[in-house]
């Protein structure tokens, strides 16, 4: 089946490989998805999305075992404060649920984020969109789709 990122891919033309694994509503966690999938952890990103108090909404991908650094995002991204949004935004500002936010495919098409470390990888894998479907693609082809900066935002 196919998301609403995979056809934005497809649209593009950018090359991704699907990975599907069995939703378990008690760990959502990039750590678990990456146990799932069979990849290490720090290659498997999560998506957070932030509220800055210059720039509003802003899109975070970072690898799954990292935090955000909410200071140097904040620096970097050119407010002087972030938060994270409220889990309870997450669907209304996005169109994705909790578990299931993709970088690529939101309501709207925010600033975007990728952490350095993607670089160190061939592929990376992130949520297609939909509990229970990582897209597995290269770090630059993500950056292409979303116009994603790459920087060092976590630790």
């Amino acid at each position: 089946m196919k998301t609403n990122a995979s056809r934005i891919l497809d649209q593009m033309k950018i090359p991704y490989a699907m990975q599907e694994y069995a939703v378990d509503d008690e760990h959502l966690g990039a750590e678990h998805v990456a146990r799932e999938i069979g990849f290490p952890p720090d290659q498997v990103f999560k998506t957070l999305v932030v509220k800055g108090d210059k720039r509003g909404i802003m899109v975070a991908c970072i690898p799954g075992n990292m935090e955000l650094d909410l200071k140097s995002f904040a620096a970097v991204s050119g407010n002087k404060k972030v938060e994270m949004i409220l889990v309870k935004d997450i669907q209304a500002v996005t169109g994705y649920i909790r578990g299931g936010v993709s970088p690529i495919g939101m309501k709207k098409r925010y600033p975007t984020f990728l952490d350095d470390s993607a670089s160190l990888w061939d592929v990376i894998c992130v949520s297609a969109g939909m509990r229970g479907k990582q897209i597995i693609m290269s770090p630059q082809d993500l950056m292409r789709a979303v116009a994603a900066e790459l920087i060092g935002i976590s630790r």
